[in-house]
Parts: structure tokens; sequence; C-alpha cells
């Protein structure tokens, strides 16, 4: 025997009462969706909310990382196929501005700016032999951009130093092997950004591939 009393009829949500509380928490849903989740994980803020929180910037980092790093993946897996390095897509480009001869002590610096549209991409790289080292200092004109610092040489095709997002980032890089080294930008500020890249150090050339 049970003890416990069966509900009534009364006692039980009605089914206006249901769909009240369901239509509440689809809207509840909704409204996360379209200010929380959309900004933060996709970039995209119809509302305006995710930009006031930061979200909005973080899920376009996101996005811009994760299209990257697969065609970075879709690079590699084509060069394990192939037995060598993937092809590498090359933009005819001016020679970067105001290049300095390179100096007795075997060093070089170089001065490059770059203009970017909304979602364009550019790469330079230094060619450095092992070891080497190159102080760099890049800038933005318009605000935080995308990058990201890596390296390549035949049969490695990518190999990582550091990415984010930033205005401006100064520092040194050392060659993790012989080949080609420096950095990949991407503009999603929404405006024409103009970079600034100043380099000096042990290296022999400098060269735009994108």
């Amino acid at each position: 025997m049970y003890n416990a009393n069966k509900p009534t009829d009364a006692d039980l949500p009605s089914t206006r009462q249901l769909l009240k509380s369901t239509g509440i928490a689809v809207a509840v849903a909704a409204g996360l969706l379209v200010t929380v989740v959309l900004p933060a994980e996709y970039g995209v803020d119809p509302t305006r909310v995710g930009s006031l929180f930061g979200l909005t910037e973080m899920g376009r980092i996101k996005v811009s990382l994760a299209a990257e790093a697969q065609a970075e993946d879709v690079a590699e897996a084509t060069a394990a196929a192939t037995g060598g390095s993937p092809p590498v897509a090359t933009m005819a480009a001016p020679t970067p501005a105001g290049p300095a001869p390179a100096a007795p002590t075997g060093l070089r610096s170089d001065r490059t700016v770059l203009t970017l549209a909304p979602d364009q991409g550019a790469e330079i790289k230094l060619v450095m032999q092992a070891g080497a080292t190159a102080r760099f200092t890049w800038t933005s004109s318009g605000g935080r951009i995308n990058y990201d610092t890596h390296a390549d040489r035949p049969g490695t095709p990518y190999h990582g130093y550091n990415k984010g997002s930033a205005e401006r980032v100064e520092d040194e890089l050392t060659a993790a092997f012989t080949g080609s080294h420096g950095w990949f930008w991407r503009n999603r500020t929404g405006q024409p950004v103009t970079i600034t890249l100043v380099t000096e150090g042990a290296y022999s050339e400098i060269k735009r591939v994108v």
C-alpha cells in the first residue's frame, strides 16, 4: 500500500500554464543565444550586447584561429600525402619600405608597412638560420588585430611560436630551425588598418608571402 495521496486534477498545472512556462524558457534560451553564445563563440553580435562585454572580439578571434588552424591541418595533410611541403601562395608585393643595408656585424634592419582591408590577411617572413635572433616591433593603426607568429621549412609546413590578438607587440624571435620565420595578421576590425613592422637582427631576407 502507498500512503502518498494521489494529486487531483486541480493540483496539476494546466495546459495554459505549461505552454506559458515553455514559452518563457524558449525566450530566455533565445535571448542567451543571441546576446552571449553567438558573440562569444562565433563573433556574431546582432544586439551589440556582446561588444559591451568583450564577447564579440573573443568570438571573432576563436573563429579566425579555428579557420587558420583548419587550413594548417589541411596543408599538413597535403604535405604528408605528397611527401613534401605544401605550396605557398605568393602575392606580388613591393619591396618593404625603408630597407637598410646589412651592418658590418651581419645584422640588418627593415621597416615594413602594410595596409589591410577588413578580413584581409598578410604574412611577412624573415629567412633565418637556426639559433639566429631578431628583435621586432609591430603596431596596428586600427586597434587590436589577430596575429600568428610561426615558422616553416621544407618538410615542416608549420611551427608555432605565439598567437593572439593585440594592437602592439614587441619581442625577440629566435629561430627554432633554418627556414622562414615571421607573422601572419588577419584584420577583423571591420575597417582598414595599417600595420608597421620594424625588424632588426640576423636574417638574410625579408619577404611577403601572402
